[in-house]
């Protein structure tokens, strides 16, 4: 048997594949995708008082939450308690509020025991803040997303932006936002 029938045979098939839909999807009506708030759940992301409700239960401890929030739009808020099964170091609250008719518009909230903290050094561009408390905070600058990093009450709180909104949420912005816990 010449040894390139099966070569042939594999690119006439790519070939005649190729031609049948000319690389377009075809979509029929009832393919829509779920909503917003089944694909959340589906991961674990139930509401913020939930979630909360269970971080504090974990450990016997109260969080408190940011009273301000950054000034662009969101259409859903979601929290989810992550419970590290196998190492147990890497249990955190996360609050993610997005806007489903603008993606950029992201900002997230991890709070987690100081315990188990986060090494922020050496991480992107970092310029230090000092918050109202007398608390430092560390503003991390990466590829994809600003951080404020810094402590309060036992707890250590992320807050997160996408980067491509970085002009309309400042580190100032972020700043006051960690200010604004009681």
């Amino acid at each position: 048997m010449n040894k390139s029938i099966p070569f042939l045979l594999l690119f006439l098939f790519s070939i005649s594949s190729f031609e049948t839909n000319n690389g377009i999807a075809y979509a029929g009506s009832n393919d829509m995708p779920p909503p917003l708030e089944e694909v959340y759940t589906q991961i674990g992301f139930k509401t913020v008082h939930e979630a909360v409700i269970e971080f504090e239960k974990q450990f016997k401890n109260d969080v408190k939450l940011p009273l301000k929030v950054p000034s662009i739009p969101f259409t859903h808020i979601f929290g989810r308690f992550w419970k590290d099964k196998e190492y147990d170091i890497n249990d955190s609250l996360e609050i993610e509020f997005i806007n489903e008719k603008s993606p950029i518009n992201h900002y997230k909230i991890n709070i987690r025991p100081l315990k188990n903290k986060i090494a922020s050094k050496n991480r992107g561009h970092q310029t230090v803040y000092t918050l109202k408390d007398g608390q430092k905070a560390i503003y991390i600058a990466e590829r994809h997303s600003n951080f404020l990093v810094f402590e309060k009450d036992n707890w250590q709180y992320i807050l997160g932006i996408n980067k491509e909104i970085a002009n309309k949420v400042t580190p100032k912005a972020l700043v006051e936002i960690a200010d604004s816990i009681d």
